[in-house]
C-alpha cells in the first residue's frame, strides 16, 4: 500500500498511539483524545495533520454513535449543529490565513476564558441558592450559538473542538451517558460535514486517505473497547476528569 507520507518506526508508533487514544476518547473515556491533535501535528506536516486525522475521528465516531445512539440529547444537538456548520465554513475561510501557532493559542485562550466564566457563574448560582444543574445559561439560544460557532471554527482549523463541546455539555448538566452520546452524534455529523471543506483545503488527498483509514481501524477498535471501562467511572469523577483535562489542554495549547 502506497502512502503520500513516509513515516519512521517512531512516527508509526506515535500515529497508532494517537489513533488508539482517539478511539478510547470517543468510546467514552474523557479527555485523552485531545492529546492526539498534538501527536498528529508532531508526526505529520501541520496543515496535513488536520486532514489526515479527520477520517480517523470519523471511524471512531461511527462506533461511538452505534454504542451510545440511544443516549443523545437532541435538544442540545439541534442548538449546536446549525451554528457549528457556519463555524466550519468560517474556519475554512481562515484555514490558510492563520498559522498553527495562532490557532492553538486562540483555542487555548477561549477554553480558559469559558472555563473561568463557568466556575464563576456556578459560584454565583450557589450563593443565590440555585439548585445544582439548574443553570439556565447553557439552555439559552445565544450561548449555544456562540459555542456552536466556536466549535465549528476550531474543529475545521485544528480538530480541536472537543474540550469546547465537552465544556458546554457538562455545564448543561447532562449525565455521563447522555454526555457521551450527545457528543458522539455531534462530532460524527460535524466531522462528516467537514470532509468536502478539507478536500478543498488540501488536507485530504487520495494517498493520505489510505493512511487515515488504516489508522481509523485502530481508532474504531479502541472505541469498541472503551464502553467496557466507562461503566466503572463514577459520575462525579467523570466530571472532574473532564474539567481537569480541559484546563490542561488549554494551557498546553497556549504554551
Amino acid at each position: 500500500m502506497h502512502f503520500g507520507i513516509t513515516l519512521s518506526t517512531q512516527g508509526w508508533m506515535l500515529a497508532v498511539l494517537g489513533a488508539l487514544l482517539v478511539g478510547l476518547n470517543k468510546g467514552g473515556l474523557p479527555g485523552i483524545g485531545n492529546v492526539t491533535v498534538a501527536i498528529f501535528a508532531v508526526v505529520f506536516p501541520s496543515k496535513e495533520s488536520v486532514g489526515i486525522l479527520l477520517p480517523v475521528l470519523i471511524c471512531a465516531d461511527l462506533v461511538a454513535v452505534t454504542t451510545y445512539r440511544k443516549h443523545a440529547d437532541w435538544r442540545h444537538l439541534w442548538r449546536l449543529l446549525p451554528p457549528a456548520a457556519v463555524g466550519v465554513f468560517l474556519g475554512f475561510l481562515l484555514f490558510n490565513r492563520m498559522d498553527n501557532r495562532q490557532v492553538r493559542v486562540s483555542i487555548g485562550v477561549i477554553l480558559l476564558v469559558l472555563t473561568a466564566l463557568h466556575f464563576l457563574r456556578q459560584g454565583w448560582l450557589r450563593r443565590a441558592g440555585t439548585p445544582a444543574g439548574a443553570d439556565p445559561l447553557p439552555h439559552t439560544r445565544w450561548y449555544s450559538t456562540l459555542i456552536g460557532l466556536t466549535c465549528g471554527v476550531t474543529t475545521m482549523l485544528a480538530n480541536a473542538a472537543g474540550p469546547i463541546a465537552q465544556m458546554f455539555l457538562l455545564s448543561a448538566g447532562l449525565p455521563k451517558y447522555a454526555f457521551i452520546g450527545t457528543g458522539a452524534w455531534f462530532f460524527l455529523l460535524i466531522n462528516t460535514f467537514k470532509i468536502p471543506f478539507q478536500i478543498a483545503a488540501g488536507g485530504i488527498s487520495v494517498e493520505n486517505l489510505q493512511l487515515s483509514l488504516l489508522l481509523g481501524i485502530c481508532s474504531a477498535s479502541a472505541a469498541a473497547v472503551a464502553p467496557r471501562l466507562v461503566k466503572f467511572i463514577p459520575q462525579r469523577l467523570f466530571e472532574i476528569i473532564v474539567w481537569v483535562v480541559i484546563v490542561l489542554s488549554a494551557v498546553k495549547l497556549i504554551f
